[in-house]
């Protein structure tokens, strides 16, 4: 019984600390245009060229 001492407060406490983490998300516009980010993996971007790929000599085997 004596724990709830503790974890009512500090439940209250992490359910300030949420709320002030949403609040300042919420001023900040991090949930503006959701649509837009959502839809940005569809654009057409430029294909990145990679370099040409060099050829490695085979290792000698000292056997032969």
């Amino acid at each position: 019984m004596e724990i709830l001492y503790l974890l009512i407060p500090v439940s209250i406490l992490l359910v300030f600390v949420i709320g002030a983490i949403f609040w300042w998300a919420l001023n900040h516009r991090q949930f503006e245009s959701l649509d837009e980010e959502a839809n940005r993996i569809f654009l057409h971007d430029e294909p990145v060229i990679s370099p040409p790929a060099v050829a490695v000599p085979a290792a000698k085997n000292p056997d032969q």
